[in-house]
């Protein structure tokens, strides 16, 4: 496994493997790997003859300065796991060497950005449009993975691709997650002990929703969630939205005929941010 730093020296790598290889398949993260993220890289490497995973926290995706410091930073470990996953060739630049002058680019993805994590994150999606972008002219791979934790992500990573007509097909991968039904995510390793306790009550929550939901009001279901998840000692409901797939428009009443539709939620436990979601109807 090659790991590299720079622009120029993981461009040159790929167009020596490039003219050997029927496609490259490409993993984006933040580092701070998990279970989650490996699953990406192992079905890249089934499906690619070239897998290249990159490491970077993209500072302008963070709206929250205390977020950004504080975020996980394991790269020795992160190039361990990757080597052992199977991975070719990992990225891992500076931000200098990302953002070597200032942002100009603007994107624009209507009301896929205005509900929930573009609601309580302004400029979340747009730093994370530049950085997906520019890895993709980097990278210039045939399909990129991405997992469905983040759902709002990949759906304005789906709506990016279509808007530049980019040669690359999104994966989307299930969620990973751990025994006890939480949601795998950087973020859990920063949980305090009690705080990782009292977690799966996010997911079980969901899993409550998900039951309840042919037999209740979309409101019911909202003031439910909320009122569980906010009874839970240290844990505050930022949103929990029930929406459309599609458009991820929040849902009034359960739409007839029925469309394909989600529970998503965002909540604060201690100074921690976690998000899951979970179909309701496909």
């Amino acid at each position: 496994m090659e790991v590299f730093t720079t622009i120029s020296a993981i461009r040159s790598w790929l167009e020596c493997h490039r003219k050997d290889a029927d496609s490259i398949g490409f993993v984006p993260t933040m580092g701070a790997l998990h279970e989650g993220h490996l699953e990406l890289v192992r079905r890249s490497v089934k499906e690619n003859d070239v897998t290249v995973v990159s490491i970077f926290v993209n500072p302008i995706q963070f709206n929250n300065k205390e977020d950004l410091a504080k975020y996980p930073r394991t790269l020795d470990t992160d190039l361990e796991m990757l080597r052992a996953a199977g991975c070719h060739a990992v990225f891992a630049p500076s931000a200098e060497e990302m953002y070597p002058e200032e942002v100009k680019e603007q994107y624009i993805f209507g009301p896929l950005e205005t509900v929930m994590e573009g609601a309580f994150r302004p400029g979340h999606f747009h730093g994370v449009a530049v950085v997906v972008r520019r890895l993709f002219d980097i990278v210039e791979p045939a399909r990129a993975y991405f997992g469905e934790k983040d759902y709002q992500q990949l759906r304005i990573i789906q709506a990016l691709v279509k808007q530049l007509g980019l040669g690359v097909e999104i994966i989307p991968c299930p969620i990973v997650r751990e025994a006890d039904g939480l949601a795998m995510s950087s973020r859990n390793q920063r949980l305090s002990l009690p705080e990782r306790a009292v977690a799966p009550v996010i997911h079980d929550t969901l899993s409550k929703v998900r039951e309840m939901s042919r037999e209740k009001t979309v409101e019911y279901l909202v003031n439910y969630a909320t009122d569980r998840l906010n009874g839970v000692p240290g844990m505050s409901v930022e949103y929990f939205s029930i929406a459309r797939t599609s458009d991820l428009q929040p849902l009034q009443h359960w739409p007839e005929p029925p469309e394909p539709c989600a529970a998503f939620v965002a909540v604060n436990l201690g100074r921690i941010r976690l998000i899951d979601n979970m179909m309701l109807y496909s």
